[in-house]
């Protein structure tokens, strides 16, 4: 029995007392490595003697650690702080030198320890407390733990990083001891199954926070510049390095499971503390996660950022402003893993936000009715969401492959509102203003996608579900949009960056110091071109008809012809170009559609200056003589049928255009000649271009293009040869056409009077008189139906004979099957 806590007491560096010699050896040996003096540190010669001892005798390690555990509180609580140190010393170095399989129960003594100095009051104490447990943190256990538990330090180390301390070095230390305590206990539990799951949202809810408030508290001292007298070994013991080294090996540490509970904290944190609306630390803490995890778990935050985006689509547009500015710069770090397998789930959220907005900026509040206290909606600050969207649409864009970006263009395509497609847009408060601001932002979405698009195959890049939409906005009467669709058709034709080259219309004398990268056509853009190259054409023509059209408009479709000129120009698709060139200069000169003065001209100008770089590019001498021969004489006598004399600010486009002709004019029958002798085709050169309208033209809500269409095929179901015997064709004049145009526009307006009526009608009627209209519909569409069946449905002769009819006509009777009378025979 040991009874020598009761006879005998410590003092000094030995044990006095009658019954010293009876005390354990482990005791005596934990005895000696204590001096009398604390200042004198650790008896190396006892801590070695009783290192020995506990290798010799591991069963001995608990008591060893008990014993110390006993004096080290006894310490405490009489304040001799120097022997508190020297019983830490030696817990330490036991610690570092037993690896057996009584290490566990050592271990709770000493953390037990621990426990006890970081719970202290002095600084000092939790400082020494938390480097012990740091140096443990780096031992790798042989032995699995099953019962331990790390919840306290966890929390202990959480309260130390946010330590407000009077003293500023101490507080720094004490936030410093924190961190590197949070990030042992990360070490000790991460790779350990037997452990509390550190990842659990208990305790990352409390150990992110605590590392993001000291990685922001570095902020402001981050950015002075440190005096020449500070050492580098100072700079690099900063809490804010300190703690984004520590956040980084905890995200490096998360397994696929466990990436959103780490990030979820970092949500929470920046919303708590309105840190979105500031975006610099934002971006910064996810470039430090984006960086930091494995990058095929990137798409898995991206998500979380995108819910985020999803749960706060009623607050603040700066807050959402900076969520989206953080999807954009994750984005582009996450290009060298995977955005994951739901990328139109991620279009299709920033496309959702972009029409929140848009409602949010046109109705003025995020409910869909105005409360008291909704908040007040900037419409500036939606504005500006609205870019930071479309600028982080083109950020995920710029991360797919070919063929998924072509899946995304053909996404956002379907999203946009078409004439007469889709004819309510938006909500019921947004009316046409919102149709229009979705169609504005859903095209510059798509031009930011479309930006850098590279492919081989414009056939299967462009299919028709997605080029004959977009072709079919040009048509549309708003010229900001009609500009956007032009500049998107150039994004998706030029790729060889070419686009640049042209950033103004002029007339160029030698197009070899433009350096332009011209390639052979391939097979699939010849394809392409046979399939879409006359809607291509007619698009361009029909844009250069619009009397809205400015500046920017011709500069666009410049860059057009030009890129198709160098990207999918074949022998047939130069002529083609040639021709639309031509007639171009024709719709100028006759202007059959009213065309203002300024227009006129800049049609004549976008047709000399293209016609001067086609000519260079085909290299036929006569051509160009041709060519320049006529812009000269226009530079002579009519300057203003050039582009440097149309394109700036105090052009000298006169009030009225005089009747042009002769050598001012390019003439058709001398480039098909001269074409004609370099091998082009010069029978198709001179026929002129006259575009080929199509059903589509119907969404450009011009009455025009529809009722030529339908004379068009009235015309030729005339002459078509399954008529045996043909009428002579109508004579179609101007006058005829006029004529049929306003009967018809005469008869639209009749037609949409009345189904404006009939609407009235079915809101506005009583539910008798409703029913009543309906059920005589019913009974006449009824008897319809029974003439019909009378005529088509023939039963077989009957048995019973035939009735004879007036005038001597025999009538056959119609007897139903159930009354027919037939032979035994056929009978069963």
């Amino acid at each position: 029995m040991d009874c020598s806590p009761l006879l005998d007491h410590h003092v000094g560096t030995g044990v006095c007392g009658c019954c010293g010699a009876l005390r354990p050896r482990y005791k005596r040996l934990v005895d000696n490595i204590f001096p009398e003096d604390p200042e004198d540190g650790l008896v190396k010669a006892n801590m070695e003697k009783l290192t020995f001892y506990a290798l010799s005798a591991p069963e001995k390690l608990d008591r060893i650690g008990a014993y110390l555990s006993e004096r080290l509180s006894r310490d405490v609580a009489r304040h001799k702080y120097g022997y508190v140190c020297i019983a830490m010393e030696a817990l330490d170095q036991l610690l570092m030198a037993c690896h057996c399989q009584s290490i566990n129960l050592f271990v709770e003594s000493f953390l037990k320890m621990v426990r006890k100095l970081l719970e202290a009051d002095k600084p000092n104490l939790q400082i020494l407390g938390t480097n012990s447990f740091v140096k443990f943190a780096n031992i790798e256990e042989d032995t699995p733990s099953y019962h331990r538990s790390y919840d306290f330090f966890v929390s202990r180390f959480s309260e130390m990083c946010h330590s407000s301390y009077e003293d500023p070095d101490i507080r720094t230390k004490i936030r410093m001891a924190g961190i590197k305590g949070l990030q042992g206990v990360v070490r000790k539990t991460v790779n350990d199954e037997l452990q509390a799951n550190i990842w659990d949202p208990q305790h990352m809810d409390k150990i992110v926070p605590s590392l993001l408030f000291n990685l922001q508290q570095g902020e402001g001292t981050d950015s002075r510049s440190p005096s020449p007298l500070q050492s580098s070994e100072k700079e690099k013991e900063s809490p804010a390095e300190l703690t984004e080294r520590c956040f980084r090996e905890l995200l490096g540490r998360a397994a696929y499971g466990n990436i959103k509970n780490a990030v979820k904290p970092v949500l929470m944190h920046l919303d708590n503390h309105s840190l979105w609306e500031g975006k610099v630390f934002a971006v910064r803490c996810f470039k430090i996660i984006m960086y930091s995890i494995q990058s095929q778990h990137s798409h898995l935050v991206i998500q979380q950022l995108l819910g985020h985006l999803d749960a706060n689509s009623k607050n603040a547009a700066t807050v959402r402003a900076g969520i989206v500015e953080v999807l954009s710069e994750a984005a582009v770090i996450a290009a060298s893993g995977s955005v994951g397998p739901t990328v139109l789930e991620v279009f299709n959220t920033l496309l959702r936000q972009l029409r929140l907005s848009i409602d949010y900026e046109l109705t003025g509040c995020y409910d869909s009715c105005i409360n008291i206290g909704s908040k007040i909606i900037k419409e500036h600050e939606e504005r500006q969401f609205q870019e930071a969207v479309i600028k982080t649409i083109g950020s995920f864009a710029n991360t797919l492959p070919t063929y998924q970006r072509s899946e995304v263009m053909l996404f956002i395509m379907g999203k946009i509102p078409l004439p007469e497609v889709h004819p309510a847009v938006g909500s019921a408060k947004s009316g046409y203003e919102g149709s229009r601001m979705i169609q504005m932002m859903l095209l510059k979405s798509l031009l930011q996608v479309t930006t850098g698009f590279q492919t081989t195959n414009m056939l299967t890049a462009l299919p028709s579900s997605f080029l004959d939409p977009l072709l079919s906005i040009t048509l549309m009467e708003d010229a900001e949009i009609r500009l956007l669709v032009l500049e998107i058709l150039i994004s998706l034709i030029d790729r060889h960056d070419n686009r640049t080259k042209f950033p103004t219309i002029n007339i160029i004398s030698d197009i070899s110091v433009l350096k332009l990268k011209v390639d052979k056509c391939s097979r699939q853009d010849n394809l392409f071109m046979k399939k879409h190259s006359q809607q291509l054409y007619r698009h361009i023509f029909l844009a250069c008809k619009e009397e809205n059209s400015q500046w920017p408009h011709f500069e666009a479709l410049y860059a057009l012809l030009a890129v198709i000129s160098m990207e999918l120009a074949n022998e047939e698709v130069v002529v083609d170009l040639i021709r639309l060139a031509l007639a171009l200069q024709e719709l100028a000169l006759m202007n059959d559609d009213g065309l203002p003065v300024f227009n006129r001209c800049a049609v004549h100008a976008l047709s000399a200056a293209y016609l001067n770089l086609i000519s260079q590019l085909t290299t036929v001498p006569a051509f160009c003589q041709h060519i320049h021969e006529v812009i000269e004489m226009r530079q002579k006598e009519v300057p203003y049928l050039l582009p440097e004399d149309v394109f700036i600010e105090k052009h000298s486009v006169p009030k009225t255009l005089q009747k042009l002709e002769g050598e001012v004019l390019f003439l058709q029958s001398k480039i098909s000649e001269v074409l004609g002798g370099s091998g082009y085709n010069a029978d198709r050169l001179a026929t002129p271009y006259i575009p080929q309208l199509t059903e589509e033209d119907r969404l450009s809500k011009r009455k025009s293009i529809g009722e030529t269409i339908s004379l068009q095929v009235e015309v030729e179901s005339r002459n078509s040869p399954e008529k045996e015997e043909r009428t002579p064709a109508e004579e179609i004049t101007f006058e005829t056409l006029k004529k049929a145009i306003v009967d018809s526009v005469g008869m639209e307006e009749q037609e949409r009077e009345r189904r404006r009526l009939v609407v009235e009608k079915f809101q506005k009627a009583p539910f008798e008189e409703i029913a009543a209209h309906c059920g005589a519909r019913a009974t006449l569409l009824q008897s319809k139906l029974n003439q019909i069946f009378e005529i088509t449905i023939r039963p077989p002769p009957s048995p019973s004979g035939t009735v004879t009819a007036g005038y001597g006509q025999t009538q056959s009777r119609s007897v139903p099957v159930y009354e027919m009378k037939f032979p035994d025979l056929c009978v069963y």
